[in-house]
């Protein structure tokens, strides 16, 4: 230890020696002087530190290999049998069907209204039923020269029927009776005042009848289909004009290579009573066709043969094509048609378009409207408005047009025709028609439909086409209350129209016509229903709000502002 402190002072001095020695140098010859101006302040620059970080990169590179095997067994799992149930099939949910109807109602100008309808519940072997109904008025109107006449009607029809239902076809029974008297009330009121009796100016016309239809029911449309009829009715203008006619028509049709294969067949013969004498008359009409459909297209290629002795005898020829396809399924169509028709003027579709026609037998020796072509194309399809939309387009040639003219006699000592009765004055005609049909929902509640026409008459022998307005529209709204009010709302508007009164005051042969002006017409009917009940309702309805007269042929006119209000009851 001693040694260790030795040997650690002998290097001290050492090391110092020549330390020593130098000062003593210094000292003794070298002297040097430092003037310092600032104080010293030692400082250290700032310094980014770098920080490196090492990357690795691995350039080998490993591609794995590996190979394996599957050892399958079939799993064969326990089936337990336990029994199920049978599946219990419930009937369609139809709703309850009443077996009786009864509908009442009174209006202005004493006008009673009653309809009744009985039938059997719903059954898999038939049906039967009976429906009546009776609409009368006995009110009057007054004329041009503000006289009141008795303006009374009476409307009656009842019809029985029966059905029964085979496995594969229809047999169909029915009889039925119809009534319709008129009064023809008005008249020239520039000749003089004219009070007739009652029974001078009724018109009556009566219809009893029974038909028999034997049909096809296929559930597959490639099965042969067929509908054969007969029915009789006898129609009785008075004691000494009456008429027996007798119908026959069937239809047969089946699918052939993929068409639609058949033909129409009818015939209508009318015997008339001796006092008339006119011979029997008949038309006779087949239309063989072709038609094929499918989800885009459809057509139908056929020709009618119609032959008539009314008058005259004749046979027609007529076209029946039609074509269309959809351009936008459900929403756009385009349909077409080149045909013609023969119209049968029986004195029971000529009453329906004018009663009062002379009671002379004119009545039996109307002839019949030829529609010699019919050309039409339209579109059609559903509006986005909950409903559809229809415009067409069509050009008729028609051959005998049925128009009207009253006829005033009152020199006549035979017979006095003070305007109140008319006369057929056929015409042939062009007829071009624009035609729109447009209806949709509003709301939950509200929904509307309307329709116009327009039309232009081109005719040989007559200057206008009378009691023809140039065009017509009317548009309705209907408003639904959750089926417990519904209420409803339409205007029907005419254009104006012209009339004519064949005129003499010398004789038959001197006949004259004179125009008569109608102005535009516009009619506002209001409708009302309140369902108390499923099987009892109660409803009014308005018509002709504005109280306007409007003129349904010449020195006709109607009983203005009316209303009528009422109930229903179901059994």
């Amino acid at each position: 230890m001693i040694r260790k402190y030795i040997l650690i002072l002998a290097l001290i001095a050492v090391n110092l020696a020549p330390c020593l020695s130098q000062a003593q140098k210094q000292e003794a010859g070298l002297k040097r002087e430092v003037t310092l101006y600032n104080p010293y302040k030692p400082s250290l620059p700032d310094v980014r530190k770098k920080s490196f970080l090492p990357e690795i990169k691995d350039t080998a590179s490993t591609n794995p290999s590996f190979s394996y095997n599957v050892v399958s067994k079939p799993f064969m799992p326990v089936y337990p049998i336990s029994p199920i149930k049978p599946a219990s099939l419930l009937s369609d949910p139809l709703p309850k069907l009443y077996k009786s109807y009864v509908k009442a109602g009174l209006g202005s100008n004493n006008t009673p209204l009653v309809e009744l309808s009985i039938s059997n519940h719903r059954s898999k072997k038939g049906a039967i039923g009976f429906y009546a109904s009776h609409y009368s008025s006995n009110g009057r109107v007054p004329l041009a020269n503000k006289q009141r006449v008795f303006s009374g009607f009476m409307d009656n029809d009842a019809i029985i029927y029966g059905k029964k239902f085979f496995s594969r076809s229809l047999l169909d029974l029915s009889a039925n009776f119809t009534q319709k008297i008129r009064y023809a009330n008005g008249y020239n009121t520039d000749i003089m005042v004219w009070e007739p009796f009652r029974k001078d100016i009724k018109l009556s016309y009566n219809d009893i009848g029974a038909a028999a239809s034997f049909s096809s029911l296929n559930l597959d449309s490639a099965d042969f289909s067929y509908n054969f009829g007969i029915s009789y009715d006898y129609f009785h203008n008075t004691k000494e004009r009456t008429m027996n006619h007798l119908k026959f028509s069937g239809e047969m049709a089946k699918l052939f290579e993929g068409f639609y294969v058949g033909s129409d067949l009818k015939l209508d013969h009318y015997s008339l009573s001796d006092s008339l004498y006119l011979k029997p008359k008949y038309i006779f009409s087949v239309n063989p066709f072709v038609r094929k459909s499918t989800s885009q297209w459809n057509f139908n290629l056929g020709l009618q043969i119609a032959i008539e002795r009314n008058l005259t005898s004749k046979i027609h020829f007529y076209p029946d094509v039609r074509f269309g396809f959809s351009i936008v399924p459900e929403y756009m169509s385009f349909f077409a048609s080149l045909g013609g028709k023969l119209e049968n003027n029986d004195p029971l579709n000529v009453i329906t378009l004018n009663p009062y026609l002379v009671p002379d037998g004119s009545l039996f020796r109307v002839p019949n409207t030829d529609y010699s072509l019919i050309v039409s194309g339209g579109l059609k399809g559903n509006n986005g408005l909950g409903g559809n939309y229809a415009v067409s387009v069509s050009y008729s040639l028609i051959n005998d047009m049925l128009l009207f003219a009253n006829i005033v006699y009152p020199d006549t000592l035979s017979m006095i025709e003070r305007g109140n009765h008319f006369i057929v004055v056929p015409d042939d005609a062009e007829v071009f028609n624009i035609h729109a049909e447009l209806s949709g929902v509003v709301t939950n509640r509200l929904s509307f439909n309307s329709a116009a026409n327009y039309y232009q008459y081109t005719l040989t022998a007559n200057e206008f086409p009378w009691n023809k307005p140039s065009w017509e529209g009317t548009i309705g709204l209907n408003y639904n209350l959750r089926n417990k009010i519904l209420a409803g709302a339409e205007v029907t508007a005419l254009g104006k129209r012209k009339l004519m009164s064949s005129e003499s005051s010398t004789g038959w042969m001197t006949l004259e016509p004179l125009v008569i002006d109608k102005p535009l017409h516009v009619n506002l009917a209001l409708s009302l229903e309140y369902r108390y009940t499923k099987i009892l309702s109660f409803w009014a309805k308005v018509n002709n709000i504005s109280g306007s007269r409007y003129y349904e042929w010449a020195y006709y006119p109607s009983q203005m502002f009316n209303f009528m209000f009422g109930f229903s009851y179901s059994l």
